[in-house]
């Protein structure tokens, strides 16, 4: 089992990040807050993958005028991201925003953010202090690294810390792995805060799934992480998808499907890429904890068959059934999908 770190508890409307909580999946939408009804279909389409925590872009004070739209046509809590203008923090939370994102590099006048910091305080709202290795001040901090880039989060904390406030959460992302989990593990041996983790920038859909697997799951298996978004160049739902992925194999998170199958080889008596690319699609949103194996041949196939909830492996032209160990029946490929919705039906 992992230990996780402690940390303490900060909230994001209702939903508790740290402490004993879940870890939490957060990803971001990637079209304009001013395009309401598109940005209403992505935040409901991201609930429906099971996403629990938004982030929207605010980049000037016309988008702040949507929050309100947004919050009453969605469900799950929204942060705003904003940068360089303290007044969009100050309309965002005017508006309602659950929560905000602000880097320490681009707000850098002092007495600005202790004006955000004073309405946080009056809304009871809480703050993610994000910093990014591409936009830290670089006058200020003209080497990159892990020192320079918790420098730049502390720095900004401290005028929080100094005006009473602590409901921080934090990140430090780098496109570089090991920037980040050094930068991390750095950040938490002198705060208790709640860390909000991801390999920034991380790429497409293949490469940044990789990128992000690699990076948030060393930090994860040392104990680092209270919520966590896969940064990828692609659907928002493909991020929550691949977070799931990552929290389930290493036992973070339970009652999501787990779909193994073969690689395949000339032995494979059916088309098990085709099948599992399937399965995973048909059942990814269906919150149980359930092990599907689709095994191409009868070398490995009814091993792995067994040890799964429920499981096929090629025999012959045809797949055998195994259901908790047991072979039920002989079935056709294209029959798989049916049965899989039979079994989940029946629990």
């Amino acid at each position: 089992m992992i230990k996780r770190r402690k940390s303490r508890v900060v909230y994001i409307r209702d939903i508790g990040v740290g402490g004993d909580n879940e870890i939490r999946v957060e990803s971001m939408t990637k079209v304009p807050a001013k395009n309401e009804k598109e940005i209403i279909n992505q935040i409901n389409e991201l609930e429906k993958a099971g996403c629990e925590i938004v982030r929207i872009a605010l980049p000037d004070l016309e988008s702040c005028e949507k929050i309100p739209v947004i919050k009453k046509n969605t469900n799950i809590p929204i942060v705003g991201d904003i940068h360089f203008d303290y007044k969009i923090a100050l309309k965002a939370i005017d508006n309602g925003i659950d929560s905000i994102r602000i880097n320490p590099g681009n707000i850098r006048d002092k007495e600005k953010v202790k004006l955000i910091v004073k309405l946080l305080k009056e809304r009871k709202i809480s703050v993610r202090i994000g910093v990014n290795s591409g936009s830290i001040d670089r006058k200020k901090f003209p080497f990159l690294n892990a020192d320079s880039m918790v420098e730049s989060a502390m720095e900004h904390i401290k005028i929080l810390e100094e005006e009473g406030f602590y409901d921080i959460i934090v990140s430090l992302k780098s496109t570089d792995i090991l920037t980040t989990i050094e930068s991390y593990e750095k950040f938490a041996k002198i705060r208790d805060y709640p860390l909000h983790i991801g390999i920034t920038e991380a790429g497409t859909k293949f490469s940044g799934s990789i990128k992000s697997a690699i990076g948030l799951g060393i930090l994860l298996y040392k104990g680092l992480g209270d919520t966590i978004r896969v940064s990828l160049s692609s659907s928002p739902v493909d991020e929550v998808m691949v977070a799931y992925k990552i929290l389930k194999f290493l036992n973070l998170r339970e009652n999501i499907i787990e779909v193994i199958s073969c690689p395949t080889c000339a032995r494979a008596e059916f088309d098990v890429m085709k099948i599992a690319e399937e399965v995973e699609k048909n059942f990814f949103n269906l919150r149980k904890n359930i092990k599907i194996a689709i095994m191409g041949c009868v070398v490995n196939g009814p091993g792995e068959a067994k040890d799964a909830d429920i499981g096929f492996a090629g025999s012959g032209k045809k797949v055998a059934l195994f259901v908790n160990g047991k072979v039920l029946k002989i079935i056709e490929p294209e029959n798989i999908i049916k049965e899989i919705e039979n079994y989940i039906k029946n629990l």
